[in-house]
């Protein structure tokens, strides 16, 4: 598949997990700014396209079968797999990560300040993270699963309270803007999750455990905006009781 500097970077996101790997190795926002040029993100992200661009084509990327698989397979296999790999993580994630905090904080915030930052930031994603997974689990996924039922004619259409699936996915995308946003503050105050010299071994675990927190939740969003959220908007509008 080849790529210039105005594809869109969700569009090289969904071409492999190869091109994600590059993407989020040069820091480059594919998951809430997906819908930027390559160009675009890359100034924001103070990369160079072209070297991006040159380790694309090196790779010779082609569709991967998992990602072309989550584009056609049933949308309910979608969102049990959010919920059973990506939501089921973050749950662990911060069960794990808070008294891991809290730990290096006493030991090392006198010496180390900005961990006390890390940790409000921190704690403030987990509890929008917590919210914003319920509000997908009890009310956007049940209603996307049953829409897809519906198109299927395996069950009738019910009109929810929010009246279009557009207006939670709205509310869901700006929720994923602002975790985005506070992992970003974390990445940066532990200046790109690298360990000070001489740190101990809890304050290595710590910087490695917010580093694959950061890349799972990149995976997530992406699944989400680029992947599970056009297609319920598209399958919703194909409804006949919609008009």
């Amino acid at each position: 598949m080849s790529f210039s500097a105005d594809s869109k970077v969700k569009d090289i996101a969904l071409a492999n997990p190869a091109a994600r790997q590059i993407l989020e190795d040069a820091g480059v926002d594919y998951c809430c700014g997906g819908g930027k040029s390559l160009h675009d993100a890359c100034m924001n992200a103070g990369a160079a396209a072209e070297e991006i661009l040159e380790k694309l084509r090196a790779s010779a990327l082609n569709v991967f079968p998992e990602d072309a698989n989550w584009m056609a397979a049933p949308v309910c296999e979608l969102t049990k797999h959010i919920r059973e790999r990506h939501h089921a993580y973050v749950r662990g994630a911060i069960a794990r990560l808070r008294p891991l905090i809290a730990k290096v904080a006493e030991k090392h915030s006198a010496e180390h300040p900005e961990i006390l930052e890390i940790a409000a930031n921190f704690a403030e994603v987990s509890c929008e993270m917590t919210m914003h997974m319920q509000k997908e689990e009890q009310i956007l996924f049940p209603y996307i699963d049953s829409t897809e039922r519906a198109a299927n004619g395996k069950g009738n259409y019910e009109m929810p309270f929010f009246q279009t699936v557009k207006n939670p996915i709205f509310s869901m995308m700006k929720e994923h803007d602002a975790a985005g946003d506070l992992v970003k503050r974390i990445r940066k105050l532990s200046s790109e999750y690298a360990a000070p010299a001489g740190a101990c071994t809890s304050f290595k675990a710590l910087y490695q455990e917010l580093r694959e927190f950061e890349a799972d939740l990149h995976q997530h969003v992406h699944l989400e905006n680029n992947i599970l959220f056009p297609r319920a908007v598209e399958m919703e509008a194909a409804i006949p009781q919609r008009g």
